[in-house]
């Protein structure tokens, strides 16, 4: 088979979600021949869906190089974008925030009205987000969505638009956000929005149905991310957090048993996709049951490991701390990290492990008060 077969089966693998044979195909025609910018795009979009990051952020960067010298600013910047916003998730802060600032300049010399504005609108979002400002954040996330809207990019409208219905939400308007959420997953379920931006949504939509203790959209959009994931049956990235979020709901309807096996195979996930927020989550769930069954040994690790990862073990730890007798370690645990949190959506999920922990201490004022 020649190269320009092997190239074509690539796009054809690629159309079809086929991400372990569309990455064979693409990477041996990339050996062959030099790739059109395009074909760089999706080599990379199915080295991502296989959760190899190193790979994605190498076939984006060469695409942007080539965009770079063909005169296509703008679409060189949306690859230094999506380069750096990858970056920024998997925690890696230095890389991505350099690929962000080098798509701002190249958008920023062009001086021209483009879509790649909307998405460098994102950032500064999620900067606001980070620091507590959630009415002005879903701003510039409805500003960024307009955007979308007005150059007919459906992936920037429904990242746009779910981003601010989470800010939203978190700001205490939630009946709006929950709209702009289900808004949001019109376009991802009618698979009009990329494959990339579409387990972005998925995972955003889902995570701020559980910030909005919303558990009926949530049983919906994880069975709807259960159904998008098995479709694709090379995925690695999204599944770690799509088995949490499974591991949540069986949690939630006491299934201890069922939520134990699918943080296993959250964890598994993750670790393939090396995803260390979903693998934190997953190692939380794992700490929470065994400590409701009473393996408070299997229970310590669990939370052992999501502190490892860097996820808060409160407020699962300081009631394993009560289960095990001491309420004194409870109280002081459970206090500090109430104390340490200010964010209204997260302060409610220490709340009510305070009042069983101050009630057990003796403390009603106190509990009243939580």
């Amino acid at each position: 088979m020649s190269a320009v077969d092997v190239l074509e089966r690539g796009r054809a693998l690629s159309a079809q979600a086929a991400w372990l044979d569309a990455h064979e195909a693409l990477s041996s025609a990339d050996r062959s021949m030099p790739l059109l910018e395009t074909d760089l795009e999706r080599l990379a979009t199915s080295a991502y869906m296989l959760g190899r990051l190193d790979e994605y952020v190498d076939a984006m960067a060469r695409a942007h190089q080539l965009h770079l010298d063909a005169g296509a600013a703008p679409r060189a910047a949306r690859c230094a974008f999506w380069a750096g916003m990858q970056l920024l998730l998997a925690g890696e802060i230095g890389r991505g925030t350099g690929w962000i600032g080098r798509a701002r300049r190249l958008v920023e010399a062009e001086d021209v009205d483009c879509v790649e504005q909307g998405y460098l609108r994102l950032p500064e979002a999620f900067r606001c987000e980070m620091n507590g400002d959630y009415g002005k954040g879903a701003g510039v996330a409805g500003d960024a969505a307009a955007t979308g809207q007005r150059f007919g990019d459906r992936d920037l409208f429904a990242l746009a638009v779910h981003a601010q219905g989470h800010m939203l939400i978190k700001g205490g308007r939630t009946l709006e956000g929950l709209a702009l959420l289900d808004e949001a997953m019109v376009g991802v379920t009618s698979g009009e929005v990329s494959p990339i931006a579409s387990g972005m949504v998925y995972c955003g939509v889902i995570l701020a149905c559980r910030a909005a203790y919303e558990p009926r959209r949530a049983r919906e959009w994880t069975a709807a991310l259960t159904r998008w994931c098995e479709s694709q049956p090379d995925l690695v990235a999204f599944t770690g957090r799509c088995h949490v979020h499974r591991a949540e709901l069986r949690h939630l309807e006491g299934s201890w048993s069922d939520a134990l096996e699918e943080a296993r195979h959250a964890a598994d996930r993750a670790e393939r996709g090396n995803h260390r927020s979903a693998l934190a989550e997953a190692a939380y769930l794992q700490g929470d049951v065994h400590r409701l069954r009473g393996a408070f040994l299997e229970a310590e690790d669990g939370y052992r490991r999501a502190s490892e990862l860097g996820r808060e073990p409160q407020p699962g730890l300081a009631l394993l701390r009560l289960a095990q007798g001491d309420g004194q370690a409870a109280a002081a645990a459970i206090r500090r990290v109430l104390a340490e949190t200010t964010d209204p959506s997260d302060r409610v999920v220490q709340l009510p492990a305070y009042v069983e922990i101050m009630l057990a201490a003796g403390d009603v004022d106190e509990a009243l008060e939580a």
